[in-house]
């Protein structure tokens, strides 16, 4: 019984996600994503609560739970190449395990075009805390007493390395389909982006020296 419930539970998700993503928040109905898990209208205020409940789930829980701030504090202890390794790993790991990961930046992207709110918790709760985690840690590898600019700006460059494996995963899919195409791909582009972070955080470490370009 419990399978049952489960298995229910994301049908519906799945139909919400497909729906949301095609349509939007008030373009998809309740009636539409029930008929196409086939389930009763009640299904969904048993399991999400009502339709806003569902939207929040389908956004939500395809790239697996928020980033836990006590494991970023784990991967902060490592050495540089290991802890950007495990960065990585863990940003990418929805890549792995989840074939819904095109619908869900595709209601991602919608979700900032006609905004409900969830953008702002979106943010919150799992883009801050890694460019926090990002920016200090690349404050501690440069000696700094604060983050100026250009750490923010190499923070973002960083991070955006793996945020385009996402948003053009159709792109990448086309152009060099082997680079997503098993979990082993995917660790070792975590290993991969590792090296190209620690390249780049020596630059500006040269740049900062003088070694390098001075603007």
């Amino acid at each position: 019984m419990e399978h049952d419930a489960s298995a229910a539970r994301q049908r519906l998700l799945d139909a919400a996600l497909r729906l949301f993503a095609a349509r939007g928040y008030e373009g998809a109905t309740t009636r539409e994503i029930c008929d196409a898990a086939g389930a009763n209208l009640s299904a969904i205020r048993y399991y999400f609560g009502d339709k806003a409940g569902l939207y929040r789930a389908t956004f939500c829980e395809p790239l697996g739970e928020p980033t836990d701030p006590a494991r970023l504090a784990d991967i902060a202890a490592l050495p540089l190449r290991p802890a950007l390794t495990a960065f990585f790993r863990e940003f990418l790991l929805p890549l792995k395990h989840s074939d819904a990961v095109q619908l869900v930046m595709k209601l991602h992207f919608r979700e900032m075009i006609e905004p409900t709110g969830l953008w702002q918790d979106e943010i919150d709760a799992e883009i801050r805390p890694q460019h926090d985690w990002m920016v200090e840690r690349l404050r501690t590898e440069l000696g700094l007493d604060a983050p100026d600019t250009d750490v923010q700006r190499l923070a973002v460059a960083v991070i955006s390395m793996a945020v385009h494996y996402y948003v053009g995963r159709e792109l990448i899919d086309l152009l060099a389909p082997d680079l997503l195409a098993s979990p082993e791909a995917i660790d070792l582009l975590a290993k991969r982006l590792a090296g190209y972070a620690v390249s780049m955080i020596e630059g500006e470490r040269l740049r900062r020296k003088g070694e390098g370009d001075a603007h």
